[in-house]
């Protein structure tokens, strides 16, 4: 949805990665990584061809409190904490962004981006936490929240890019495929 309000004309795949958290590494190396090797793992499935042709684009998303990466949630009891540890506290939404593209020299070249944005939680209660876990919203989401959903109601302050939060920061992004080659749809060429 996102990629589309810049009005590029692309292809969505799912990039088969582990997303595990490797020993001592830090919410940025992680987010960075995880971008990055979605981006290549789409890239290389491609034929020679296509990889000549293409600008793969992989983002990944985290949300980080206190130096700890919260993940999703496996079931209600993970979600109640994650949002009990982010309520009426700030919290950063890190978001990496990773360019694949075949370079003039006959080889691969990623180029990427970490975007970090402060957002602030209000103070929560046990009641509402659940009655949202029920919406069924925060399930599949890092941090247990979509701040574009039902979620935005417990956000009362975000210094940074609301559309980075939501999982791809639009200007980073439009500004990272025109270095790789793509202009940007409303470019001035004037």
């Amino acid at each position: 949805m996102l990629l589309g309000q810049l009005g590029y004309q692309f292809n969505t795949l799912a990039a088969d990665i582990d997303e595990s958290i490797c020993d001592h590494e830090s919410a940025k190396a992680y987010v960075l990584r995880l971008a990055e090797e979605k981006a290549l793992a789409i890239f290389y499935t491609l034929s020679d061809e296509q990889q000549k042709q293409s600008l793969v684009l992989g983002a990944d998303t985290c949300v980080v409190i206190d130096g700890t990466i919260l993940g999703k949630p496996a079931n209600e009891a993970e979600c109640i904490a994650t949002l009990l540890r982010l309520e009426n506290n700030q919290h950063q939404v890190l978001t990496a962004i990773a360019v694949a593209s075949y370079d003039v020299v006959k080889t691969t070249k990623v180029r990427s981006e970490i975007i970090a944005t402060q957002v602030q939680f209000k103070a929560l209660t046990i009641s509402e936490i659940k009655r949202y876990w029920q919406t069924g919203e925060p399930h599949d989401k890092a941090g247990s929240y979509a701040i574009q959903g039902t979620g935005g109601q417990f956000v009362t302050t975000i210094n940074g890019s609301y559309s980075a939060v939501v999982g791809l920061p639009l200007y980073e992004t439009a500004q990272l495929l025109a270095k790789s080659g793509l202009p940007t749809t409303i470019q001035d060429n004037s």
